[in-house]
């Protein structure tokens, strides 16, 4: 995956920074590098305990809390900048809404909010809505993002890109797929004959080695309004 649009778009030296949905935290860790303090948050344990172990537990730059993006447990206006990486998407549907609310509770006026979505079309979502059809979810969590100015944000940008995603092989995309959801593993288990001919068939080498899927996403950069002036 890759952040350097994130990185582009948004300041982050010396910034307040919330990832929701961390993960495992490769983009939390990509922020320190920049300068940012960050604060990820992500409701798997597992991920959440993989994260603080891949850092130095002494690095204050960095915190991982287990949790959810509809109930952030933090106070009012902590944050710059909040991040939902990949992740809105993962939110139930029901609370899309609600979490978008809670990121711009937990921002300071003026603070930015950036989305990464993956779009419901693309070789890489073909190979995975075998394991799982995001259809759904994806087109919710733009939804969400559409009525969210009506309310506490404001556009500031909106970008449509193409990235590349490698898996070594079929072994390591079961690997990264469980570590986002490990109910994934039967479904991707039982399909497992099948998800390798489409893993060649979809994919194209890559000269790293592995296979390469092309996958395209939507990227919206808003802005907190002003307690005064929100509507």
């Amino acid at each position: 995956m890759s952040v350097a649009l994130l990185e582009q778009l948004v300041e982050m030296d010396g910034r307040d920074v919330l990832d929701v949905g961390c993960g495992e935290g490769y983009v939390a860790r990509r922020l320190i590098a920049a300068g940012a303090r960050v604060t990820g948050i992500d409701p798997l344990a597992g991920a959440i305990e993989t994260a603080r172990a891949a850092g130095d537990a002494q690095d204050t730059r960095v915190t991982f809390v287990e949790g959810t993006a509809e109930a952030l447990p933090f106070d009012d206006a902590s944050f710059d900048t909040v991040v939902f990486f990949n992740s809105l998407h993962h939110v139930p549907v029901d609370s899309m809404g609600l979490a978008l609310e809670e990121a711009a509770r937990v921002l300071r006026d003026g603070g930015v909010l950036y989305v990464q979505e993956p779009v419901a079309e693309g070789p890489a979502f073909e190979l995975l809505r075998r394991i799982e059809d995001e259809t759904a979810v994806r087109a919710a969590a733009l939804k969400a993002l559409e009525r969210s100015l009506d309310g506490p944000f404001e556009l500031l940008a909106s970008r449509e890109i193409v990235l590349t995603v490698r898996h070594a092989d079929l072994a390591a995309l079961r690997a990264h797929m469980v570590s986002v959801d490990p109910a994934r593993a039967a479904s991707f288990d039982a399909q497992e004959d099948e998800l390798g001919r489409a893993f060649e068939r979809l994919g194209r080498g890559a000269e790293s080695g592995g296979r390469e899927f092309d996958q395209p996403f939507r990227i919206e950069l808003l802005r907190r309004r002003d307690a005064n002036t929100a509507a």
